[in-house]
């Protein structure tokens, strides 16, 4: 079966142009720019270079855990574990700085914590056969347990001037965070695109029999898919924890919805093996500009979680639509 962006390829060939096949590739892109006119409209400060500094800044944690969900969800998997990884990679990270840790050191141990705890999804999950869903709803519990018991609860300080640039420095003027999450999305689109790892991940989402006896190692490729998950998830929480100058155990929570709505809204269907990067980031700019515009018109923080979960719903909604 011809993957949607093959048939556009065809039909631009042929000089045909479906209006279906054409919102299918560029719905995300139309929403995002409606909503920046609509913005730039009801807000007199939207298009300010500093707001939309902002904007790419408070969107950068959610982008690069959006990144490592959209290997697992092409997989027809699902990472509900990404939030609490966040919050054990930074509480990790900064308390080994806190403990005279060179910061490189601590920041690479709290990535090495996503790494482990994404090793252990896939492995569940690839070699034992349990459900993504499961696996990892569990591992979203434990995860996030294990942060209250290693913080005893409470917020640890961060100090080391190094570990905060990562999160709240500056290059040029433009937060560092945004340099990371540009760097990560040109490192994924180019392993999803060009290698042969992400045509495997591709392969499986769309048929994991077929792909398995075609001589792909289902296995291994599963595993390595929700190892990137977690090293992106370890990653976001030593950015946070930089950003928040401590590492906390609430943080992250709630961050798997944001990053699998991403996901779903740049166009990755949820029984995999169809969806891009580029993609998801198109998605994580809807979110935040989304958020952004919300607080710029003072809607309330309890009417902007009825408004995101409404919009996750209908992302889902538009998975399904595009499915048909």
């Amino acid at each position: 079966m011809k993957t949607d962006m093959t048939v556009l390829q065809t039909n631009r060939a042929k000089g045909k142009w479906n209006i279906k096949e054409l919102w299918n590739q560029y719905s995300t892109i139309v929403i995002l720019v409606l909503m920046c006119v609509v913005l730039s409209v009801l807000t007199s400060n939207f298009l300010e270079v500093n707001n939309l500094l902002n904007v790419l800044k408070q969107i950068s944690i959610i982008a690069i855990l959006a990144a490592g969900m959209t290997f697992v969800i092409l997989t027809g998997g699902i990472d509900l574990s990404v939030g609490s990884t966040v919050a054990l990679s930074g509480v990790i990270s900064v308390m080994l700085s806190q403990q005279g840790v060179n910061a490189i050191i601590a920041m690479a141990a709290g990535v090495a914590i996503g790494v482990a705890a994404g090793f252990v999804n896939g492995y569940l999950t690839a070699k034992v056969k349990l459900p993504a869903f499961i696996v990892t709803l569990g591992s979203f519990t434990y995860i996030r347990g294990l942060a209250y018991v290693v913080s005893a609860g409470y917020p640890i300080v961060l100090t080391d001037p190094l570990f905060k640039f990562f999160g709240a420095g500056d290059i040029v003027g433009i937060p560092t965070p945004i340099f990371i999450m540009a760097f990560i999305y040109v490192i994924t689109f180019f392993i999803l695109k060009y290698t042969m790892f992400g045509r495997h991940v591709y392969a499986i989402g769309g048929n994991e029999e077929a792909a398995s006896l075609t001589g792909i190692k289902v296995g291994a490729t599963l595993i390595k898919v929700y190892v990137i998950s977690g090293l992106l998830s370890g990653l976001a929480g030593v950015v946070l924890a930089g950003r928040l100058y401590s590492g906390q155990p609430t943080a992250g929570v709630g961050f798997e919805l944001d990053a699998i709505a991403a996901v779903i809204l740049g166009g990755t269907s949820f029984t995999g093996g169809v969806g891009t990067i580029r993609g998801t980031i198109i998605g994580a700019l809807i979110m935040g500009v989304l958020s952004n515009g919300l607080t710029l018109l003072n809607v309330s923080y309890y009417w902007q979680l009825v408004i995101k979960g409404a919009v996750i719903i209908l992302a889902v909604l538009l998975d399904r639509l595009r499915t048909k």
